[in-house]
């Protein structure tokens, strides 16, 4: 599972996603990418599932760039406690997407079978997706 090593804060707020992409908004390693369409976050446990569809439709085949990491921790209270007492404690790690983010790149392998697998990963994640090829 993707989390930093170490961070400067233990627990963030919340914070707001308006805007676009600043950056990462191109194919800067391989031929296909998935980019993002929607606004959202997109927890760790995601993106390792999406990577893993990815990389067994791949059949191992090729490569793949993750573009995203989960640098924000979401904190949450346990299951019925009381008002107050505090922020709740680390619950999972997440990465804040805006629309325009290449989240995966591949090289290596078919036309079809880059669209078949990105298309598998993009059914992993919680926000809409499509894929985008370079020179296109």
């Amino acid at each position: 599972m993707l989390m930093p090593k170490r961070t400067k804060y233990r627990k963030v707020m919340k914070g707001r996603m308006k805007g676009n992409t600043k950056g990462g908004g191109k194919l800067n390693f391989g031929a296909y990418g998935l980019q993002a369409v929607e606004r959202g976050m997109v927890t760790a446990r995601q993106i390792e599932a999406s990577r893993r569809a990815l990389t067994r439709e791949m059949k191992r085949r090729g490569k793949v760039w993750i573009s995203v990491f989960p640098h924000k921790p979401i904190t949450q209270r346990a299951a019925e406690v009381r008002m107050g007492g505090g922020k709740g404690a680390v619950d999972h790690w997440s990465a804040v997407v805006k629309p325009g983010r290449v989240l995966f790149e591949m090289d290596g392998v078919e036309e079809e079978v880059a669209m078949s697998a990105l298309r598998l990963a993009a059914y992993k994640l919680s926000i809409k997706t499509t894929v985008i090829k370079r020179g296109a």
